[in-house]
């Protein structure tokens, strides 16, 4: 049985330093109304500097989880995701001036008290769930993380540390099954760790400039150097938690058992994107949440868009007024390639930008039942191709509603190959009548 939405009751406010900038922050976090899940706003970057705490957000950063909107970024968001994940908080906007969540002790703790003290309320809707039906598994480097069926009602986590037989850690492994008791009481509390040996890289690159031995756990041959363990297997446990405040991304509750062993949040992000392609394959795996998927037939009733315009050749998720996730599959056998370039073929940057736009017409369009319409684009902001795209490689395109009037509606799109960017896109549309001359 789905469990109820939750939120907070009151607004709740904390101050402190980035890990890895060390700029001083301010966080507010105030209560959402159903099916908003967690959104950011940068206050020091204006009122439409926001970002959607989803896998679609997701940006390459070094051993953190970051998420950003174009150039809207919020940095260091795995222990906040990970206080509203165990404590099963869903709706949250969160306001901050500066772009790097506040650290603290380098654990959770402290969004735990800060969400307990502003108090954690119920609402009607229900939480979408995600059953893991078949095995998932990611593997990259010697990192591997595997998402496995299990009992209908749970979620089991383990992780397997291990640093070889020359680490400074003994190799660990810890297991539970998580609810907001266990959360509290064996994962909240324990800190981000790096090795001795990987602090000079750290203070080259310029990160940690506000840390120190006291409030960073840093290992070395001896053990934590001036400081002590919470827990004899304090980074196992910490593991744990950067992949549970990862989960939230899901923006569902998954249930099965998930099993890693040396894996990151890169391991982690990987994971969110094969179980949502998969259960947007399916069609009935997320419970609550319905995502539809559309083969090319059905996206051609709602686009014009013919041979060889047409940029998009199926939907595997499109939530209705909120966001569409689909496919572009590069052939060799695209007709510009002919010209674009023969001896060296790359994707044109404004047909990728052309197959984001197909995209949020099919958002738009079909959310709005607006079949004898058309999305006609009226401008293009912070366009940026970030990746050439050839032949053999599947673009995924990702569109995601910012605002929809009845006239007119602005989208944020983003193309990826594999887990790298492509290009991104703010795009905005005005909706005419599609016998209308324009």
């Amino acid at each position: 049985m789905n469990r109820r939405q939750r939120t907070i009751s009151l607004e709740a406010e904390i101050e402190g330093h980035g890990l890895f900038t060390g700029q001083s922050v301010h966080l507010r976090l105030k209560p959402a109304p159903a099916n908003t899940g967690l959104v950011f706003r940068r206050v020091d970057l204006g009122e439409d500097a926001t970002v959607p705490a989803g896998i679609q957000s997701v940006a390459k950063r070094f051993q953190r989880t970051a998420l950003a909107n174009g150039d809207v970024c919020v940095e260091t968001a795995e222990h906040l995701l990970a206080a509203l994940t165990g404590l099963g908080i869903d709706n949250l906007y969160a306001e901050l001036n500066a772009p790097e969540l506040p650290t603290g002790d380098g654990s959770a703790a402290d969004y735990v008290r800060l969400l307990r003290q502003a108090g954690i309320v119920e609402q009607e809707e229900e939480r979408p769930v995600l059953h893991v039906t078949e095995p998932v598994s990611i593997c990259e480097g010697d990192g591997v993380i595997t998402a496995l069926p299990g009992p209908e009602d749970e979620l089991s986590l383990t992780y397997h540390l291990d640093y070889g037989p020359e680490g400074v850690i003994p190799p660990q492994i810890f297991s539970l099954k998580l609810t907001p008791d266990v959360f509290v009481e064996e994962l909240a509390a324990t800190r981000t760790f790096i090795l001795e040996s990987e602090v000079e890289d750290l203070r080259q690159r310029g990160y940690g400039s506000q840390a120190t031995y006291e409030d960073l756990l840093v290992i070395g041959r001896e053990g934590p150097i001036n400081n002590t363990y919470r827990f004899p297997d304090e980074p196992a446990r910490h593991k744990l938690l950067d992949m549970v405040g990862d989960l939230f991304l899901l923006n569902c509750d998954l249930r099965g058992h998930v099993v890693a062993m040396r894996s990151g949040h890169v391991h982690n992000h990987r994971l969110i994107r094969r179980l949502l392609e998969q259960a947007a394959g399916r069609g009935s795996a997320v419970a609550g949440a319905m995502p539809q998927a559309m083969d090319i037939n059905q996206i051609m009733a709602v686009l014009p868009h013919r041979y060889p315009f047409l940029l998009v050749d199926r939907i595997i998720s499109l939530e209705d007024g909120v966001r569409a996730v689909g496919i572009k599959n590069v052939s060799i056998n695209e007709h510009f390639f002919q010209g674009h370039y023969p001896g060296t073929p790359i994707m044109p940057g404004v047909l990728i930008v052309e197959a984001m736009a197909q995209l949020s017409g099919v958002l738009l369009l079909k959310k709005l039942e607006r079949t004898e319409q058309v999305a006609v684009l009226l401008s293009m902001d912070k366009v940026k191709l970030r990746k050439t795209v050839h032949p053999g490689d599947q673009l995924r395109l990702e569109a995601e509603v910012v605002r929809s009037k009845a006239r007119t509606a602005q989208v944020n799109t983003r193309a990826w190959v594999g887990d790298e960017l492509a290009a991104e896109a703010k795009i905005r549309f005005m909706l005419v009548p599609a016998d209308q001359e324009l």
